[in-house]
């Protein structure tokens, strides 16, 4: 009986994946410990968010990705429909109107849209397999661009990069031509006057600070400048956990979010930091195995997302870090500290999961 329960349990989880976000999330406590001053606090409640987390996950990972392609459209547009409740009625902090309160629930839904977009643009793809049109691209990326506005509008520079991301991936992967690609680069550098335009006094600053951080070390560019001394003392294997200055001293700034990637670099150095890279490799190395052997279109278009949207969260983290992207404040997964982005990752990996374990009940498209 026990037994039986323990299969029931598991069989939706793929033991790969789960051995190795387990042992991220781990080694995210140990980071999180050193960064936050020693604060157990700050260890039970990520420790709370996991497994909040991994129980979402699981529950998704049973969903056969029949049933998600259904919920697709709706969950889309309920999505959407908050994002302009945000709009409208959002609470306003730190100067960003990101969060709504429903109730006695306060959410954030441009969370949920990094999920809604590429289920959304997955089904529409999945409808239109047999003959695609340049037209059918057009309708994808007006679907993505509404979302993706309302989002820069809050201002969340961030999220709206990964929301753009994941559904861009869903259009690339259904076979946007080299052309269509070729002739959506030259348009985007036209419009970049009016993109420029668009973005808000402090979104400017990062990126010009990115080109020379040392124009403001005590303001705009102290993040980018503290997180290079961080990531370089380290040498190569570290200064050893919890002696890292930078952050013990409190010199880098949100070091248990957006910068824990420099806490870990000075602490465990360059080999720690590959060790890292390795994990996070095999995470996306197995979510490309998932979609590369999904059976229906909806299934590879969506896994395929995922696998690159992982990729382009680390990318983006660690490159903010290391002084080669701007600040856009994007966590490394599993390492920073905060619920909602890992509830959203770990959702992620669970339709991977139940993509992986329905393969067999999907018929092909």
């Amino acid at each position: 009986m026990i037994n039986r329960f323990k299969y029931y349990l598991l069989r939706s989880l793929d033991p790969f994946l789960m051995a190795c976000i387990l042992f991220t999330c781990f080694v995210g406590l140990f980071v999180i410990y050193s960064a936050s001053g020693q604060s157990f606090d700050k260890v039970i409640g990520q420790l709370i968010n996991m497994l909040v987390a991994l129980i979402l996950m699981w529950m998704v990972a049973n969903i056969p990705p029949n049933i998600l392609e259904r919920l697709a459209v709706p969950v889309f547009f309920v999505a959407l429909i908050l994002l302009i409740g945000v709009a409208l009625f959002g609470e306003i902090s730190h100067g960003a109107r990101r969060w709504l309160h429903l109730g006695i629930v306060r959410i954030q839904p441009s969370e949920l849209m990094k999920l809604a977009a590429p289920m959304m643009l997955a089904w529409y793809f999945a409808r239109r397999e047999e003959g695609l049109r340049s037209m059918d691209y057009l309708v994808a990326f007006i679907l993505l661009m509404m979302p993706v506005a309302l989002v820069m509008r809050q201002p969340d520079l961030g999220t709206s990069l990964i929301i753009f991301a994941a559904g861009f991936f869903v259009i690339f992967l259904a076979g946007l031509s080299a052309r269509l690609l070729i002739s959506a680069g030259v348009l985007v550098a036209i419009l970049t006057p009016i993109f420029w335009s668009m973005l808000h006094d402090y979104q400017r600053r990062r990126i010009e600070i990115l080109l020379d951080p040392y124009q403001d070390p005590l303001g705009a560019g102290y993040h980018t400048i503290q997180a290079s001394i961080a990531l370089g003392s380290g040498g190569i294997f570290g200064k050893g956990w919890l002696n890292g200055t930078q952050s013990q001293l409190d010199f880098l700034p949100e070091r248990t979010t957006d910068f824990i990637f420099a806490v870990f670099g000075e602490e465990f150095g360059l080999v720690g930091n590959l060790l890292l890279l390795a994990m996070f490799s095999l995470l996306i190395f197995r979510s490309y195995m998932i979609a590369s052997r999904a059976h229906n279109v909806f299934s590879r278009l969506l896994a395929g997302s995922i696998c690159l949207t992982f990729f382009t969260y680390v990318f983006i983290n660690i490159g903010m870090v290391s002084g080669i992207l701007p600040v856009v404040g994007v966590p490394l997964p599993f390492i920073s500290y905060g619920g909602t982005s890992l509830v959203t990752v770990l959702l992620g990996f669970g339709i991977l999961m139940s993509i992986n374990r329905h393969k067999a009940l999907v018929p092909s498209s």
